[in-house]
């Protein structure tokens, strides 16, 4: 395996990192008007904004299954065959 193989995991880092833009940008958006003295935006706006964690979350499921995967790879790879 080398550096340009795609890993168990990497799929759900780029979800993840897609994931927590979505909710980062709609965090500014929705903060923007209390700096800007306009009206707020309605509740559903808010919930948005919680995608930021959801994206962290997924993103950081995929390094942990990277990890483990790569453990698994290393224990087989140390392992002596067995007769």
């Amino acid at each position: 395996m080398n550096a340009e193989t795609p890993s168990a995991g990497d799929l759900l880092v780029r979800i993840g990192g897609i994931v927590f833009l979505v909710g980062a940008v709609a965090t500014v958006v929705t903060v923007a008007p209390l700096f800007l003295g306009t009206e707020r935006f309605p509740s559903v706006a808010y919930f948005v904004c919680m995608l930021m964690g959801v994206g962290f979350l997924v993103a950081a499921a995929g390094v942990v299954r990277t990890a483990a995967a790569q453990r698994r790879a290393a224990r087989e790879a140390t392992v002596p065959p067995e007769r």
